[in-house]
């Protein structure tokens, strides 16, 4: 058994979960959150003055998979979710030792 977690933008979420139907998956769970890596942070202009946003809004999908749907699992996030620009995101596989 594996977590794999991503991070990605906001809009590509509901891709993203469509691309995962029909898989056997254990669990998912999505999540809003902030961060930043790269990217760092933004302005953003609001009646002619700048504010700064130190984190970017991004999208965590946590999703439960058996050892043998690993692969199709990050295939399909890859896939939906990759756009070529900076801030796509990461996707994180973690081994679960216990349920």
């Amino acid at each position: 058994m594996k977590l794999i977690v991503t991070m990605i933008k906001p809009f590509l979420a509901e891709r993203v979960i469509q691309s995962l139907q029909g898989l056997e998956l254990e669990e998912m769970i999505v999540r809003e959150v902030k961060g930043f890596g790269r990217q760092k942070n933004y302005l953003e202009r609001y009646r002619s003055n700048e504010y700064s946003h130190a984190f970017v809004a991004k999208v965590e999908i946590s999703v439960w998979a058996s050892n043998d749907l690993v692969e199709e699992v990050v295939d399909r996030i890859n896939h939906a979710s990759r756009t070529g620009r900076l801030g796509d995101g990461k996707i994180l596989i973690l081994p679960v030792t216990q349920i």
